[in-house]
């Protein structure tokens, strides 16, 4: 279960009936300034995020390897969306737990993410074998 789910409404609850206690309604309103105030930060920045995604193609991510090396476990899909600056191809069904997003680079490396309730659970890289050139074995597009 997630505790912010509890706790954030929970806190928010007893810093309003602290302030009323300390301040009366006066109180009541600086609380309800400052907790309007945190969501209307939230929500710029979800709006910024998904602001950003919209002008990319879905599951595109300029370097695979890259945002492989910055995921870390319990990051939510909208720190992933903003790391990426594009929405993920969903590949589970939808509405089902886990969501599985892929990521995809130029290279058709991509990066595959598992998420259960909205935190990454788990991620794989998945990088393309080099084709080798039939006439001598050597890559086709050898790196630099």
């Amino acid at each position: 279960m997630q505790f912010q789910k509890i706790l954030v409404p929970l806190a928010s609850v007893i810093l309003v009936a602290a302030a009323y206690r300390s301040y009366a309604w006066g109180g009541v309103a600086v609380a309800m300034g400052i907790l309007v105030m945190w969501l209307l930060l939230h929500f710029t920045r979800m709006m910024q995020v998904l602001k950003r995604a919209a002008n990319r193609p879905i599951g595109y991510v300029g370097s695979a390897v890259m945002l492989n090396a910055k995921l870390r476990p319990g990051a939510t899909l909208l720190h992933v969306v903003a790391m990426t600056k594009a929405l993920g191809e969903l590949k589970s069904p939808k509405g089902t737990q886990p969501e599985l997003y892929r990521w995809t680079d130029g290279t058709q490396s991509h990066v595959s993410a598992e998420f259960s309730g909205g935190k990454l659970k788990k991620w794989a890289l998945v990088r393309p074998a080099p084709a080798a050139d039939a006439a001598n074995g050597s890559p086709v597009n050898p790196a630099p």
